[in-house]
């Protein structure tokens, strides 16, 4: 299937958006067969795959930076999913449509939606991990907004994954499978303001990656670790490494953020002619 080919080749790219070109073509395609008449079967399960590529294209444009249209992506693909009647889906969809408003830091708007995706995925596949990953998330929001025990009952929910068995995932637009467990506690710790406890998840989790995104956003906060712990040393270090993939990668949007956050906390530092370096090195991404 060609969807599930598209999101194979996201993966894999060192820069996702040579693949928007391709989805969008794609997405025309089926959208334009949807609005011929079918029986009910069919319209729902080209629903279903609209819902699917919708995804992937705001992923798409939410790693460009582009996050008004990758939020317009995220409602239609929850529409779309809603109408095809696949409620893990449509939980996945909601759920990135609240990662927008947690990288806006506008933790109070997202939870309302991650609220909203945990009920529709109870209404899921039991054996997928789609409520595990939810519930990920929602720990990242409880973590924003300072509830640590809600944070901690959220991961603990998430960590549940790990008692499913057989196939967990179908991948592309669901892609949890507890493997990024760490990630997640070293982000909310970080959040929480335990550095300690967060540098040692997020280091467990940069010995895990696989992707190269996914390592430039582990190294992007173990550098403004380093901020918050006066570890110049370290900031640096990990700041020049995450750069580094993002100017392989191209991503101004997933990595960048991360990397436009720690340049502002690099400010007293810039006496120090390293600092300035990756300074310079982070504004020109």
């Amino acid at each position: 299937m060609l969807n599930t080919h598209l999101w194979h080749v996201f993966s894999l790219s060192p820069s996702k958006r040579t693949v928007y070109p391709v989805v969008r073509q794609q997405l025309d395609m089926l959208i334009g067969t949807l609005r011929r008449g079918h029986s009910e079967s069919d319209h729902k399960r080209l629903c279903v795959l609209v819902g699917d590529l919708l995804q992937l294209a705001g992923e798409i444009l939410f790693d460009a930076d582009r996050y008004t249209e990758a939020a317009h992506c995220y409602k239609l693909a929850a529409d779309a999913s809603k109408e095809g009647g696949s409620f893990d889906q449509w939980a996945c969809a909601l759920t990135r449509h609240a990662y927008l408003g947690m990288y806006e830091q506008n933790y109070d708007v997202a939870l309302p939606l991650l609220e909203g995706a945990s009920r529709v995925a109870r209404r899921g596949d039991s054996q997928l991990s789609t409520r595990h990953w939810v519930s990920a998330v929602e720990a990242e929001a409880h973590a924003g907004l300072g509830n640590f025990d809600a944070c901690q009952r959220a991961l603990e929910a998430s960590e549940e994954v790990q008692t499913l068995s057989g196939p967990v995932m179908p991948g592309g637009w669901l892609r949890f499978d507890g493997s990024r467990l760490a990630e997640e506690r070293g982000t909310c710790y970080a959040a929480l303001g335990r550095t300690g406890l967060a540098s040692s998840a997020l280091i467990e989790a940069l010995e895990e990656a696989t992707s190269l995104r996914r390592q430039g956003s582990i190294l992007a906060d173990l550098a403004m670790l380093g901020i918050r712990g006066r570890d110049l040393d370290q900031t640096l270090s990990y700041g020049a490494q995450a750069a580094e993939l993002a100017e392989q990668t191209r991503s101004s949007g997933y990595v960048g953020r991360k990397l436009q956050a720690l340049s502002s906390e690099l400010e007293p530092f810039l006496a120090d002619s390293r600092a300035a370096q990756l300074n310079d090195r982070i504004t020109q991404l």
